[in-house]
Parts: structure tokens; C-alpha cells; sequence
């Protein structure tokens, strides 16, 4: 069983294409094979900037004989409907056999396949890789029709067994396939030929090129940490770079450089955006002070005087880089501290969304909600609309226009250097979370208002104008957004009311209150132009808050199965009143899912469907509703005597702690309940001949019914 070696030698390709294009080798690949028959044992996919290799070992030497029957029409069948079976099976007539069955005589055709040469399959699988690769851009070049993501330079392909190593046959736009390739572009020019993987992972190693990117990523990691530490300070962690860096050399060299003194009284957070942005450097810290005081840069090559020209030339493109940096903050500090209004003027004339105005316009509409949200989260209601006027006010400085992943944590700095509140400085860079559902969530008060201001504004506007996500696309981030509000709720402990929430945020979107105090303004033709502005609104609202609720409580169950809370638990508990109460419903549904966990709560749920069930028949077929009247006397069996007590045991637990929400407590009662009941089923017959007892005991089942539901709507629970 052969092992198969391809190399695709390239110009440098883009870091952030290889781990992907790695990814889809090994697929097309692989998948082509075993479509024409040939299985393998294990395959593996490497990347280096210049070139993707795939291993495939355990490969069939050749592809099986096939054999496959065809039945046919009838021997007497039209000519044409035989001609046309003939052409498919790719037979003559003599070649066709005549077998009789129940239905005459039916014409089957034997297909045989004789089996391949690994060699030759592997050669039009390439090929078919090769000419349809997923880039996502791609070139040509010089003269040829081959698209590729940088001119392809050569392709090696070998296969290899006890006999040693076969160079597969093949050409794609005259790249005739072989069994050579390159190392490091300056540390070991010139081709040389391989075996084997081994033999090719070995003289790649001595050609100075690591081939696994993990490897390569592991060394600079421990290189620069150990760099750093030699030197009392610490490499700040940075895992996406990590990768990147690994990408773009194949011999990697870490070296640490200094960052002039002027430059390091600007933020850490600048200084490492800055670096990371540009030039791909690492930050070096120093944890005593925090502060940002060296950098680390991967070379790609060994040189003589050990990197130092190459560290000085990385350190003079770095001055000029932060020259920027520094003259952009200077400006800032400089607008902060005289008038911060001037960049919040800026925005009135920045377009937020065709429909919903400007930046400006926005961020009065924050304000005035986060002014109304205060109470409830605890915050000065002066403080959270002060902060949200400011929040976005640093989306005009020329640092976040240069960085705009620095926005909010630029305007905590320009707030605090204006001499503002801490609790405000702390909303501009707290108001945008959480962006994920692993995100930080703020608890400041004010930030907690902000936040929620700026995401419930985000949500009534785009429902307000029918800008909603569907399917896939969410251009405008809905789901992040809800998702937001939904954690800040939860984490925060906060009881409000969704539906006022969003009835809230959509008055403001709609500027309902603006046309109620027009209207009283005005008389004739103006008045009813107000009076149907408002009829308009009020539409919208009405028909935008339903929605709106069901998106939220979609989120919530995407939120809440990630915590291994079932979407019929969830439904269960919206099902209910007050599922507007996120706080509320999430309790309810976390006690829900712990007593379902347990035997007495599953096996509760089942008794509980087996008595609407009964109840339900007996209803449909008596005509009745039997929601009432069963009396304790005209019970007759020890376990009918038994569960009316158990059922006034726990009605005595479930309303109290139902009113007081603690429905750990209502559901442990009610869970209480499956020993009575299973023991009434079992000893008791419902549909007995005396109607009385029969009436009494359908009550019962109504008791049980009515007591269970008050909890959670049990009906919704699967299984």
C-alpha cells in the first residue's frame, strides 16, 4: 500500500489563506480518491507560506474491479426504449443477457470495470484540485489559463512503497508533476528531490524550513517569551497574531527591539494596536507598571550580526508609525480637554442609516432612553444620559478614525483627561458590550444603562423600518445585539419588563411623544397630518413588539441550550405569564431543567401527560369541562385518600413559593407529587360505572392538571 506525496510550490501566500487552503487540499483530495475507489488508512495537510503539502498514507495501490447489473425493458420492447438502454450501459446487443422472469423476458446488462493504477487516479484528481481550488481570490500569469492564489512554481508529487518512489505522471499548464522542491528562499536556494515524507519533512528541516505551522508557532511563542522574561518583562499574549506570524515565515527568528522613550507615555492599548496593525509586532510588557516598553519582531532568516540591522531598521519604521500615533493623540487631548462637544456636533453630519438618521441624531435617542432605564438599574439618571451623549463622541478623533477597534476605550481616556466622571468615562468603553456570548458584561450602573440604551435603540430602529435579520444575513447585527441585552439582563439580575423596554425604545425611535405635543400645537390639516404620524406609529408599535419579544426569546434559547437548558424547557416557561421577565423566565426554566433531571421529575412529567390525556378524552367525549368539584369524600381507594393529600400538601408549598418566585421550591413540590400519582393510576379505575365517583375522579385529574400548569406549562415538554 503506497503512501502519496503532493507538494503545490507557490509564491508567498497570504497568512491568513493557509490554514484554510490546507483544510480544503486534504478534502478534495481525499474525496477524490475514495470516489474512484481508492481508500486510505490517514492524510494530513501542512502550510508554509510558500507552499501547501498534503500526506496521504495507506493507499490502496490500485482501484478495485467493479461489477455492476442493470435491468433493462422487456426482450419485445420497442426499439428505441432498447437502443436507448444499450447506449447507457455503453453495450451491444450481444453483449446484453435475455433472462426470463414472472413479467416475460427482461434484457439485463453485466458492466465490469477492471480496477486503476493509484498513479494514474491520483494524476486527474490533482489535475481537478488544482484547476478548481476554492481561493478566495486567485491570478493568472504570463500566458497560461491556470488561476491560483500566487503564480504556482512547481508540483511535486510522489508515491511510495517497499520499491521505493514513483513520480506520478502528470502536467497542469505545462507544470510537469516531480519529485523535487525548495527550501528557504535565501538560507538554502536550489532544488532538491525526495522519497518519501519523511525523507522530504527531514531535508526540509535542513533547507531551513519548519513545515508544520504549529511547530513554527510554538517556537516563536517560547523564543519570545523566554526573550522577554531574560529581561524581566512579559510578551502579551495575542493568539490570532500568533497564527498570523507563524504564516508568514518559514524559518522564524525572534528578536526583540526597543520602542524610543517618547513614545512610551502613550497608552498601552495604542501602542499595541499600533504595533500589531502595521508591523506585526508582538508588545512586551512590564508587568510591575503595565506599561508597553519593547516589542518582539520575527525575522525569517539568520543573519550574521544576529538580527541587529534588521532590528534597526524595524525600529526606525516603528518611530515613524508611532510618531503618527502620537500626533493623533496629542490632537485628541488637546479637543478633550477644551470641548468635547465639537466632535459630537461631527456626528450630525456622519449618516448612521438612511432611515434612522444621523450618529447625532442616534445618540440623542441613547440618551434619552438611558435617562429612562436608570431607575431600574440602579444608576443616576443625570449621570447615564450625560455618559450616553459622550459614549460615541470619539468616533470623531482622529485616533479611533486611524484604530477603529480602539472606539469606547479611546473615549474612557478622553473622558477622564476632560476631568469627567468615572462612571461616564467607564460607559464609553463598557457601552458595547457584550459582544459575544463570552464577552464581558458590564455591571456599573451607568455603563448598564448605556449599554442597554444603545442596543435596544439598534433593535426598535431596524424593526421599526423592516430591516430584520433572515436566514444567514444579519448585516446589521440583530442577533449580537438582543443577545447583548439578554446577557446584561441575566447577569445583572434585572427585573424589567421587556415589553416596556422595546414599547419604550420604539416611542423614541418613531418620535411619538414629538408628534402628540405637535398635534396639540396645531388645528386644521396639520393637527390630522399629526394625528395620522401617530396613528402610524402606534401601528408599527404594535405590531413591531410581538416580533420583537419572539426574536428575544429565540436568542434566549440559543443562549440557554449552550448552558444545556433543552428548547422545550424553554418553551415550557414562555408559555407562561410574565415570559417578558427574562430574569423571571430564565429561573423558572433553570429549575424546570434540574427537577427534570431527576427521577421523580421525569417520571412526574410522565404521569402528568397520562392525566390530560384521560382528562382531555373524557371531555371531548362527555362535553364537559371538569375543572372542579373533586371532594376527598367520595373518595374510595387508600391511594384516591392518598393523593388528594398529597395534592393539598403541595398546593399549601406551590402558592407560597410561586408568589415569592422561588420556584426551585414549586418545582421540588411538585416533583413531590409522583409517588401519589403513579400509585393512584396504579390502583385506581378512572371511567368507573357510578358517574359520581367517575365525575369526582376526572376533578381529580383536573387538580393535578390545573397544579402542574400553574408551575410550567408541562404540555410543551417532549418524551
Amino acid at each position: 500500500m503506497p503512501d502519496l506525496l503532493i507538494e503545490l510550490f507557490s509564491e508567498e501566500i497570504p497568512a491568513r489563506m493557509q490554514k484554510r487552503a490546507g483544510e480544503d487540499l486534504q478534502k478534495l483530495v481525499t474525496n477524490g480518491l475514495v470516489e474512484a475507489g481508492l481508500t486510505y488508512r490517514s492524510a494530513a495537510a501542512f502550510t508554509t507560506p510558500r507552499r501547501l503539502c498534503l500526506t496521504v498514507e495507506g493507499l490502496l495501490a490500485q482501484s478495485p474491479t467493479t461489477r455492476e447489473e442493470r435491468k433493462g425493458p422487456k426482450a419485445d420492447a420497442p426499439e428505441k426504449a432498447i437502443e436507448g438502454f444499450l447506449r447507457g450501459a455503453g453495450l451491444t446487443r450481444d453483449q446484453v443477457e435475455e433472462r426470463e422472469t414472472p413479467k416475460g423476458n427482461v434484457l439485463f446488462a453485466v458492466i465490469e470495470k477492471a480496477g486503476r493504477p493509484a498513479a494514474d487516479i491520483v494524476a486527474e484528481v490533482l489535475e481537478q484540485t488544482v484547476r478548481n481550488f476554492p481561493w478566495p481570490k486567485s491570478m493568472r500569469w504570463g500566458a497560461g489559463s491556470l488561476k491560483w492564489v500566487r503564480p504556482l512554481q512547481s508540483i511535486l508529487c510522489i508515491l511510495t512503497d517497499e520499491a521505493g518512489a514513483e513520480v506520478v505522471t502528470g502536467d497542469i499548464d505545462g507544470i510537469q508533476f516531480g519529485d523535487t522542491t525548495e527550501g528557504h528562499r535565501f538560507m538554502s536556494p536550489g532544488r532538491f528531490s525526495v522519497v518519501s515524507f519523511e525523507d522530504y519533512e527531514t531535508k526540509l528541516s535542513r533547507a531551513h524550513v519548519v513545515l508544520n505551522p504549529s511547530a513554527r508557532a510554538e517556537t516563536i511563542w517560547n523564543d519570545a517569551t523566554n526573550a522577554a522574561f531574560a529581561s524581566g518583562l512579559e510578551v502579551v499574549e495575542d493568539a490570532g497574531l500568533l497564527a498570523e506570524v507563524a504564516g508568514l515565515v518559514e524559518w522564524p527568528v525572534v528578536l526583540m527591539g526597543r520602542i524610543a522613550d517618547d513614545f512610551l507615555g502613550l497608552p498601552p492599548e495604542v501602542l499595541q494596536t499600533s504595533m500589531k496593525e502595521h508591523q506585526k509586532f508582538f508588545s512586551v510588557r512590564n508587568p510591575k507598571t503595565g506599561r508597553i516598553e519593547r516589542f518582539i519582531t520575527v525575522a525569517n532568516r539568520e543573519t550574521a550580526d544576529n538580527g541587529a540591522t534588521i532590528l534597526a531598521g524595524n525600529e526606525k519604521v516603528l518611530s515613524a508609525r508611532l510618531a503618527d500615533a502620537k500626533f493623533f493623540w496629542e490632537n485628541d487631548l488637546r479637543v478633550a480637554k477644551s470641548d468635547m462637544s465639537v466632535w459630537t456636533q461631527a456626528l450630525e453630519n456622519v449618516t448612521f442609516h438612511r432611515q434612522l438618521g444621523s450618529q447625532a441624531d442616534r445618540i440623542s435617542r441613547i440618551a434619552t432612553l438611558a435617562r429612562a432605564l436608570a431607575p431600574v438599574v440602579g444608576a443616576d439618571a443625570d449621570l447615564a444620559e450625560n455618559a450616553a451623549r459622550l459614549a460615541k463622541a470619539d468616533l470623531s478623533s482622529e485616533m479611533v478614525y486611524e484604530f477603529p477597534e480602539l472606539q469606547g476605550l479611546m473615549g474612557r481616556y478622553y473622558i477622564e483627561a476632560s476631568g469627567g466622571d468615572q462612571a461616564v468615562a467607564a460607559a464609553a468603553q463598557e457601552h458595547y458590550s457584550p459582544l459575544g456570548p463570552s464577552d464581558y458584561v458590564p455591571t456599573a450602573p451607568v455603563s448598564v444603562a448605556v449599554a442597554l440604551a444603545d442596543k435596544l435603540d439598534t433593535l426598535t430602529g431596524f424593526w421599526a423600518i423592516d430591516e430584520k435579520p433572515t436566514g444567514s444575513k444579519d448585516p446589521f447585527a440583530l442577533r449580537r445585539a438582543a443577545l447583548g441585552v439578554i446577557r446584561l439582563v441575566l447577569d445583572n439580575d434585572l427585573r424589567v419588563p421587556l415589553d416596556r423596554m422595546t414599547h419604550n425604545a420604539l416611542q423614541v425611535v418613531l418620535k411619538l411623544d414629538q408628534w402628540r405635543a405637535a398635534e396639540k400645537t396645531e388645528t386644521g390639516d396639520k393637527a390630522k397630518q399629526f394625528a395620522h404620524q401617530i396613528e402610524v406609529a402606534e401601528g408599527v408599535i404594535a405590531s413591531v413588539g410581538p416580533n420583537l419579544r419572539a426574536f428575544f426569546h429565540d436568542r434566549l434559547k440559543v443562549y440557554l441550550r449552550d448552558q444545556g437548558i433543552r428548547h422545550d424547557i424553554i418553551d415550557a416557561c414562555i408559555a407562561m405569564e410574565g415570559n417578558d421577565d427574562l430574569t423571571l423566565l430564565v429561573k423558572r426554566a433553570r429549575a424546570l431543567s434540574e427537577t427534570l433531571k431527576t427521577d421523580d421529575g421525569e417520571n412526574l412529567i410522565q404521569g402528568f401527560k397520562r392525566a390530560n390525556n384521560i382528562l382531555t378524552q373524557a371531555e371531548e367525549a362527555d362535553g364537559v369541562e371538569y375543572s372542579y368539584g373533586a371532594d376527598a369524600k367520595f373518595a374510595e381507594e387508600a391511594e384516591e385518600k392518598a393523593l388528594f393529600e398529597a395534592l393539598d400538601a403541595a398546593e399549601a408549598r406551590i402558592a407560597p413559593a410561586m408568589a415569592s418566585q422561588d420556584f426551585t421550591s414549586a418545582m421540588s413540590a411538585m416533583a413531590s407529587l409522583r409517588g401519589p400519582i403513579d400509585g393512584f393510576f396504579d390502583a385506581v379505575q378512572i371511567n368507573t360505572d357510578n358517574q359520581t365517583v367517575r365525575r369526582n375522579r376526572l376533578n381529580l385529574l383536573s387538580r393535578i392538571r390545573t397544579l402542574c400548569l400553574s408551575v410550567a406549562d408541562l404540555t410543551k415538554i417532549e418524551g
